[in-house]
């Protein structure tokens, strides 16, 4: 697996740890964090020392989206196709996120703004400072409100009218707001953010990872299916995590009153 250069990244007890490290532009992205992330995510599919991942920012921020200067202002020197392939590789990166069968945890140590707050919002969970502020700020900079698949992902998650008012007004909201409309999972002090978001992730790391994996991949799918379908999906779902390991594991660890050791097979 290649070595990003543009942001930090680690393995931690099975965790990977993704880190912007651009706390002077409250981790602002380049063209070159987008590529990268877009690839780590791709890569970690296949990456079996990874079981879930973290991804959180240096210092008082944890993305505020587009850099101003490093990509806005270079936008406006492309063409319509150039421009296409830019907007595919920043919808790529929440597809590889999505796609990808292992939990991503995201820990808003500070502002999520424009793309990082896409980038929260497409992780399977955020746990977030107290203090911490995220904006779909889209449409403050006259684009669509609808980027990176945030009008299907939020939603999904804050309903419709909410995600609407998110959307159009492009307001910032604090970590109580958000927490109140369902948006993060865990609100904390700022000094346990990382600590919470990677015991979380260490737990799913040692967790039937297979089935999370499965989890996940139905999760996906059942967004757009009736209830017939999800049932049909699930069976067959169900009837292939039956003949895993983690789940035999399980039944004698039961059986035998210890804690059940998940290989994720």
């Amino acid at each position: 697996m290649k070595t990003p250069t543009s942001f930090r990244f680690a393995v931690v007890d099975r965790v990977g740890v993704i880190t912007f490290t651009r706390p002077d532009t409250l981790n602002s992205l380049t063209f070159e964090v987008y590529a990268e992330l877009r690839d780590l995510f791709f890569e970690l599919e296949r990456e079996p020392s990874v079981r879930s991942v973290v991804i959180t920012g240096e210092g008082r921020g944890f993305c505020s989206g587009g850099d101003q200067h490093q990509i806005i202002a270079e936008l406006f020197k492309r063409d319509m196709p150039a421009l296409v392939d830019f907007t595919r590789m920043t919808c790529d990166l929440i597809r590889h996120i999505r796609a990808l069968r292992k939990p991503v945890v995201a820990a808003l140590n500070g502002t999520a703004a424009g793309a990082g707050a896409v980038i929260a919002l497409a992780s399977d969970l955020r746990v977030a400072s107290d203090k911490a502020k995220i904006a779909f700020l889209f449409t403050k900079v006259g684009l669509a409100g609808a980027d990176m698949g945030a009008a299907y992902l939020l939603p999904r998650i804050v309903g419709l009218s909410r995600a609407t008012e998110l959307l159009y007004l492009g307001d910032v909201i604090d970590a109580p707001t958000a927490d109140k409309y369902g948006l993060f999972n865990r609100v904390v002090p700022p000094e346990q953010v990382l600590p919470e978001a990677m015991a979380l992730a260490t737990r799913l790391a040692n967790g039937p990872t297979f089935a999370l994996g499965m989890t996940k991949e139905l999760l996906n799918a059942e967004l757009n299916m009736d209830l017939f379908a999800a049932l049909d999906n699930e069976a067959r779902a169900q009837a292939v995590c039956m003949q895993t390991k983690d789940f035999r594991e399980a039944y004698d660890a039961f059986s035998n009153k210890r804690t059940p050791n998940f290989e994720g097979r």
